[in-house]
C-alpha cells in the first residue's frame, strides 16, 4: 500500500503552501510518537487527566426487549464528554514536543474545539477554533466551555456555516501560521498523515473494547457499531478488530447520517450515496454533483453534518471489510428518547444514530448475541435541539403524551 494511502483512497492534496508543516507532522509522527517517553506521558494524561478506561455497559432493560445483549462502550464519560479527548491530547503533546505554541481546531458539533481548548489549557498551549455560524447557533453551549478554557472561537459565516467550512477557515488559518501552530485535526480525515495519526491515537477505544468484551462475556462482540461522520470514533472502535471481522467473527457497521429523509433532502451519507473526489487534502467518498462541486450536507446532529468521510472508511467500504448504513433524522430522535427513558442515559445524537440502527435491525442481529455501540459523546449540548424537535420529551412527566410510540412515563 503506498504511503498515505488505503487502497486507492487517501493521499495529499494540498497547495505547495502546506505541504511544509504536513512533512513536518508526518515526521514527528515518525520519530516522537512511537517514543517510550511520549508513549508513557499519554498515557499518564489518558487515565489520570481524561478518565480511562471508559466502562463497557450492559443495557439490562433494552436488553431484555431486544433479545440479546446490547452494550455500550461509554466515552460519553471521557473528560469534555467525548472520544475528542483521546486525539487532542496526543496531538497536544506533539505539538508541544515539536516546539509549537499555538493550537488550532476545527469543530462542528464543538466536542472537538472543547477538547482541543481543554488539551491547550492543560499543556500550557494557546487556542483557537474555527466554527461554522450555524453550528455555533446549535451547539452555544460548547462555544461557552470553549471560551471558558480559555479558547478564542472563530465564527466562519461563508458557504454552508458548517463543519466543511471550519476545516476550510483552519487550513488557512494553518498556512499563514505554520511555524508557530499545529493544526489539530478533529477527525480520521485530511492530508496524510492526520487520517493514520488519529485512527492510532483513537484505537484505544476499539483496544479497551477488545479486552472488556473478553472480560465481560468471555468472547469477541457479535457486531460493532459505530456512526461515521467524518469517522474518527469508528476508526477507532473498528480498526482493532478489522483482523476479527476478515476472521468473520465480528460484524461491523458504520452508521451515516440521512437528514429528514425526504425525497431530494440533503443528507450525511457519502459512503452511500456519494462518489470518489477529492476534498480537505484527500481523495475520499464525498457528496457531490455531476460537475464536482460540493453539495451541502444536513444532519440533526452537528458532529455528522460533514460532506465527506475519512479514506480508510471509503476503503473499508468498498474492500468490504466494514458495512455501512443509513439511518435519518427522525430514528436517530427516537434512539435518542429510548435510551433516556430506557436506561438514564444521555447520549449525544451522533452516537444515537448508531443506535438507531441497532434499534431498528432488532430483529436480524443474533439472538442471544452481543452487541456493541460505540456511544461517542454525550448529550448535553444537543439539548437546544431536542427542545425543539422533541418539546414533549422536555416537559414534566405528569403532562407528556406519547409521541411515535414512545411511552413518557408517568
Amino acid at each position: 500500500m503506498k504511503k498515505g494511502y488505503f487502497g486507492e483512497f487517501g493521499g495529499c492534496f494540498v497547495p505547495e503552501l502546506l505541504m511544509p508543516p504536513l512533512l513536518e507532522l508526518e515526521e514527528a509522527c515518525a520519530d516522537i510518537l512511537p517514543g517510550e517517553e511520549f508513549r508513557a506521558e499519554l498515557d499518564g494524561l489518558l487515565r489520570g487527566y481524561a478518565g480511562r478506561e471508559t466502562p463497557l455497559t450492559l443495557c439490562p432493560t433494552l436488553s431484555r426487549e431486544l433479545g440479546f445483549n446490547l452494550y455500550l462502550k461509554r466515552e460519553d464519560l471521557l473528560h469534555t464528554g467525548a472520544h475528542k479527548m483521546n486525539n487532542t491530547l496526543g496531538q497536544a503533546l506533539l505539538a508541544k514536543r515539536m516546539g509549537k505554541s499555538v493550537l488550532a481546531a476545527e469543530t462542528g458539533a464543538g466536542q472537538h474545539g472543547v477538547a482541543t481548548a481543554a488539551a491547550a489549557a492543560r499543556l500550557g498551549l494557546s487556542c483557537v477554533v474555527f466554527m461554522g455560524e450555524e453550528d455555533t447557533r446549535r451547539q452555544a453551549a460548547n462555544v461557552m466551555r470553549m471560551r471558558l478554557l480559555g479558547a478564542e472561537v472563530r465564527p466562519v459565516a461563508g458557504g454552508t456555516r458548517t463543519l466543511k467550512d471550519a476545516i476550510n477557515e483552519a487550513l488557512r488559518f494553518w498556512i499563514a501560521e505554520q511555524r508557530t501552530t499545529h493544526y489539530c485535526f478533529g477527525t480520521a480525515a485530511g492530508p496524510h498523515p492526520f487520517p493514520t495519526l488519529v485512527r492510532d491515537l483513537q484505537s484505544v477505544i476499539g483496544e479497551e473494547t477488545k479486552a472488556q468484551c473478553r472480560s465481560a462475556f468471555g468472547a469477541l462482540p457479535d457486531v460493532v457499531a459505530a456512526c461515521v461522520g467524518g469517522g474518527s470514533n469508528a476508526a477507532g472502535m473498528f480498526h482493532p478488530f478489522v483482523a476479527d471481522r476478515a476472521a468473520g467473527a465480528v460484524r461491523l457497521a458504520g452508521i451515516e447520517a440521512g437528514g429528514t429523509g425526504e425525497p431530494g433532502c440533503h443528507t450525511s451519507a457519502p459512503l452511500n450515496l456519494g462518489s470518489p473526489g477529492v476534498l480537505h487534502g484527500q481523495y475520499s467518498m464525498l457528496l457531490q454533483d455531476a460537475d464536482g462541486q460540493i453539495l451541502p450536507s444536513h444532519s440533526v446532529s452537528a458532529g455528522l453534518d460533514y460532506p465527506g468521510v475519512g479514506p480508510e472508511h471509503a476503503w473499508f467500504r468498498k474492500s468490504g471489510r466494514v458495512e455501512y448504513h443509513v439511518v435519518v433524522d427522525a430514528g436517530a430522535l427516537r434512539a435518542f428518547a429510548r435510551l433516556c427513558r430506557s436506561e438514564g442515559i444521555i447520549p449525544a445524537l451522533e452516537s444515537s444514530h448508531a443506535l438507531a440502527w441497532v434499534l431498528e435491525n432488532a430483529a436480524a442481529l443474533p439472538a442471544g448475541g452481543n452487541v456493541v455501540v460505540n456511544l461517542s459523546g454525550r448529550g448535553d449540548k444537543d439539548m437546544d435541539i431536542i427542545r425543539e424537535h422533541m418539546p414533549d420529551l422536555c416537559l414534566p412527566a405528569r403532562t407528556a403524551e406519547k409521541e411515535d410510540g414512545l411511552c413518557h412515563r408517568q
